[in-house]
């Protein structure tokens, strides 16, 4: 299972999101887009969307700490 989480420093859904990966040890990779300008630029083709966070779970792609869609999605 391939899982990304492209994430600022300062936002406290992508800390929940990187939380509950850790705490469920579900590994994944983590891109600070505030730093990598090409991370955030593939975030926003992946996503049509600027806010973080934006989670890849093999191809599907979750805007925002939505638990609900990221559990279908880890299915």
């Amino acid at each position: 299972m391939a899982i990304t989480l492209y994430s600022t420093p300062s936002c406290s859904y992508c800390k929940k999101a990187k939380a509950y990966f850790q705490e469920k040890r579900i590994p994944f990779t983590e891109y600070n887009v505030a730093q990598d300008m090409k991370k955030a630029e593939e975030m926003v083709r992946k996503s049509g969307q600027m806010g973080v966070p934006v989670i890849d779970i093999n191809g599907k792609v979750i805007v925002g700490f939505n638990l609900p869609e990221i559990e279908r999605a880890l299915r």
